[in-house]
């Protein structure tokens, strides 16, 4: 265990954004994490897991620890589910690969996200219609101030459409050490969002299984988001805006084909039992012609409108700047 000064962030996030770190260092499991805090008492702390969900604009002033606790296991199981706990630091997609090939299910739809386990339930991550909360089942967080370990159950971690405590009431209190999930031992399919029964179809798919419907958002991830070891970004950018049933009939009428989608009701959410509509943020935002932008190595992905990259040697500021322009 080694603190490090002066150290370039670039190789630790996706965007490739090369910001400076005061300080850093790594840690494997929570008594080293406890040994880092104490070392570095008065600075001010930042988690870092797999960066695919962070932009820098500026150095970093203070200690950056990054997250590297690993390990699978598989901790109990009945008739009807397996209950898995994985390490914070463990690669979220190669932990969806790990899940498929035992033939555990409802991680499928959630294949090729970005990012490591523990920040899946911090931003309750979600693809083609599946959201983390589903299969969540616990997690282990350690109080930074207090130095103490917690438990956070389903309805403790009050989740959100990409929300949950952790980014906001707790925002930098707590580091997420582990997450167990409740995954299915008889899979319930869902491919009827985006674009998975067209590409199960192309595939040639005659019987479902959770192994093609992975395969089939990979190949439709794939074709439409760029690798970020080849073109520096963070996924999907921007969350899709939900407004009332009355401004989206009044949109309706003028835009036919706008895509949307039903909202989702969370016990959490103040949005609770309201009439709302999801609509595309990829799709507005490419009416509004942004899609392909290009300012220096800032830009907007050519095929994929959600998608804000750095061709190279954009800074984190530069993005930002773009993305606010875009939003308003």
């Amino acid at each position: 265990m080694q603190i490090q000064e002066n150290i370039s962030l670039r190789q630790y996030n996706t965007f490739g954004i090369d910001a400076q770190a005061d300080y850093f260092s790594r840690f494997t499991n929570v008594d080293e994490l406890g040994e880092l805090i104490e070392a570095k008492p008065r600075l001010k702390k930042m988690i870092l897991g797999g960066g695919s969900n962070i932009l820098f604009t500026e150095d970093v002033k203070g200690l950056v620890l990054k997250n590297e606790i690993m390990g699978v296991e598989e901790v109990k199981e009945d008739d009807s589910y397996v209950y898995v706990r994985a390490g914070a630091g463990e690669n979220w997609h190669r932990f969806v690969q790990y899940c498929i090939r035992r033939q555990w299910a409802g991680l499928e739809n959630l294949s090729l996200i970005p990012g490591n386990v523990g920040a899946a339930p911090m931003q309750n991550i979600g693809a083609y219609g599946v959201e983390l909360q589903e299969v969540f089942n616990s997690l282990t967080a350690f109080h930074i101030h207090e130095r103490k370990l917690y438990n956070f159950t389903t309805g403790d971690c009050a989740f959100g459409y990409r929300e949950s405590i952790f980014k906001k009431k707790y925002k930098g209190r707590f580091v997420i050490l582990n997450v167990s999930f409740r995954l299915r031992r008889h899979p319930v399919f869902h491919t009827s969002y985006g674009a998975i029964e067209h590409e199960l179809e192309r595939m040639g798919v005659k019987e479902l299984s959770i192994q093609s419907i992975a395969q089939a958002v990979i190949n439709i991830r794939s074709s439409k988001l760029p690798d970020p070891a080849v073109t520096g970004n963070a996924g999907s950018f921007f969350k899709n805006p939900e407004i009332s049933k009355k401004q989206f009939d009044a949109l309706q009428k003028k835009y036919p084909a706008m895509p949307h989608y039903p909202v989702k009701q969370y016990a959490s959410s103040a949005a609770r039992g309201k009439d709302l509509v999801k609509l595309a943020a990829g799709w507005l935002i490419e009416q509004c012609g942004w899609k392909g932008f290009r300012r220096g190595d800032a830009g907007v992905h050519a095929s994929q409108a959600l998608v804000l990259v750095n061709y190279g040697s954009a800074t984190g500021k530069g993005i930002y700047d773009l993305s606010e322009e875009i939003l308003h």
